[in-house]
């Protein structure tokens, strides 16, 4: 009889968002960076890795510091047709604080995305809502840190990436979070990228759109078009 190994049985396979050998098999509790300029696709990836998930099952967070979760809500339901209410959490950056819930989905509304601590309590509640609902896999994305900059300085939102990687690890879920590359120093990029397991980073290249994975093998990838 052969033998299962669990943790493959565990691991996370992004290739089918995007097509690279080194996020077919992405351990749990892996955090990863979206780093790219502006509309280059980041936020959609993103979004895409979480719904990817959804279809089959998993759970999903979403802490969004643009979008209404209304809005979030919606697009999921349109784009995952079988997806069950339980299976998503949204932490809505936006609100007046509070907890509500719109079509059995979870919401937790933050007065501002510079309300660090609220965003935590908010996904906090979202993970132990979706383990209580038997979602022992699961994704989040948070969109985007570049918002979150603009309220509070980068040691604060690298102390929270690194608390939040430390609660991904112990859900056993993965987590995705996007920045805007072009909008801070590389000194700023720098400190944020040390919170993360991995990046992945887009770029325009002679009119294509380009990316590559970094941190999550021994060589980062070639940059390739997608």
């Amino acid at each position: 009889m052969v033998k299962t190994n669990k943790l493959s049985e565990n691991m996370y396979d992004l290739s089918n968002v995007l097509d690279f050998d080194a996020l077919s098999s992405v351990r749990p509790g892996t955090s990863l960076l979206i780093a790219g300029p502006a509309m280059s696709g980041k936020e959609g990836l993103a979004m895409d890795v979480l719904k990817d998930g959804a279809e089959d099952g998993e759970g999903a967070v979403v802490v969004t510091t643009n979008d209404q979760a209304a809005a979030v809500i919606d697009e999921f339901q349109t784009d995952v047709p079988g997806m069950e209410d339980s299976q998503l959490g949204v932490v809505d950056c936006r609100g007046d604080g509070g907890d509500s819930q719109q079509n059995g989905s979870y919401i937790h509304h933050v007065n501002s995305p510079g309300d660090l601590t609220g965003i935590g309590i908010g996904i906090t509640k979202a993970l132990e809502g979706l383990h209580k609902s038997g979602r022992d896999k699961g994704r989040l994305a948070l969109v985007s840190l570049s918002t979150m900059l603009t309220y509070t300085d980068k040691k604060t939102v690298f102390k929270l990436c690194h608390i939040l990687s430390s609660r991904l690890d112990s859900a056993g879920y993965i987590g995705v979070f996007t920045i805007d590359s072009g909008a801070h120093d590389d000194q700023t990029l720098q400190v944020i990228k040390q919170a993360f397991d991995g990046l992945v980073e887009f770029r325009e290249q002679d009119g294509t759109r380009q990316a590559r994975v970094m941190g999550l093998s021994s060589q980062p990838s070639d940059w390739q078009e997608i």
